[in-house]
């Protein structure tokens, strides 16, 4: 099929298309355009202008230092490159890794995956894990959202409709911290069925704190507190890791034809258990 009509506009500045967004209430963004574009085609989604960013320089780039900050445009293929991402940011690269295939990572951009806030977008649950914030800006200025308000349900974040996502910022952190990322991918579309991010600050062989999340299970990605708390201020034996892995109780779990809720309740358990091992053994 294709898309009904719409009006195109290219700006060239973060100016010139948050104020396209303020004078065109219809219109959609357009990053990557992986998930809007086959919506248009379909006629779900109908917009009466697109807003391509695609010129806006200034939305791209991944600076290091101390803190991270990543333009909203910055590629999938874009961070894979970047080598100042290692480390502690592995689960950076883990994800990116995993995101479709090489034309897709050519293409897709973080800044639009958040905002898109798909409930199996990997890395929904990457900036969770992390602690990150975003930053946002519209007719009134620019504000700061941290990742654990921003997703707020289904397809739903807390931007406002007139307001253009332009970068991602990921506090500096100290001590021994390690992340990683592991997903269980739908066979046909590639996105996880189930995907867990976590970071682990290590003392040694305690895990003094820690961030967990998950995508795919859910309706939005989701801290696994139950499993952060099972983790924080213990020696990261095979019992803890256990314990913590059972991380989907009192979730409220997805099910449809290809995975039930019950099975993606046991992904989450494995794949909890697989990616705090993964981070620990990373750790030495």
């Amino acid at each position: 099929m294709f898309p009904s009509s719409f009006a195109y506009h290219r700006p060239a500045s973060v100016e010139e298309a948050v104020a396209l967004i303020g004078a065109n209430p219809d219109a959609k963004v357009l990053a990557g355009g992986h998930s809007l574009i086959p919506a248009m085609k379909l006629r779900l989604a109908m917009p009466e202008a697109l807003i391509d960013l695609n010129r806006i320089d200034a939305l791209r780039g991944i600076s290091v230092n101390g803190e991270v900050t990543i333009g909203a445009m910055t590629t999938y293929a874009q961070l894979l490159d970047d080598a100042g991402l290692g480390g502690r940011f592995t689960v950076i690269h883990d994800a990116a890794d995993h995101v479709g295939d090489v034309q897709v990572r050519a293409r897709g951009t973080l800044g639009g995956s958040i905002a898109h806030a798909d409930p199996a977008s990997d890395f929904t649950a990457v900036i969770l894990a992390l602690g990150a914030r975003v930053t946002a800006i519209g007719p009134e200025g620019e504000r700061t959202i941290e990742a654990d308000d921003l997703f707020v349900d289904l397809f739903t974040t807390a931007l406002r409709p007139d307001e253009l996502l332009t970068r991602i910022t990921i506090p500096a952190v100290a001590g021994t911290v390690v992340t990683a990322y592991a997903k269980h991918a739908h066979p046909a579309s590639g996105y996880p069925v189930v995907g867990i991010a976590a970071m682990l600050t290590m003392e040694g062989s305690t895990v003094s704190a820690a961030r967990i999340a998950v995508t795919g299970a859910t309706s939005k990605a989701t801290r696994l507190t139950a499993a952060e708390t099972a983790l924080t201020g213990q020696a990261a034996d095979a019992a803890v890791i256990d314990r913590a892995a059972a991380a989907a109780e009192g979730l409220e779990i997805n099910g449809d034809a290809y995975a039930s809720e019950e099975y993606r309740r046991h992904l989450v358990s494995v794949l909890t258990g697989r990616v705090i091992r993964q981070a620990i053994a990373r750790a030495t």
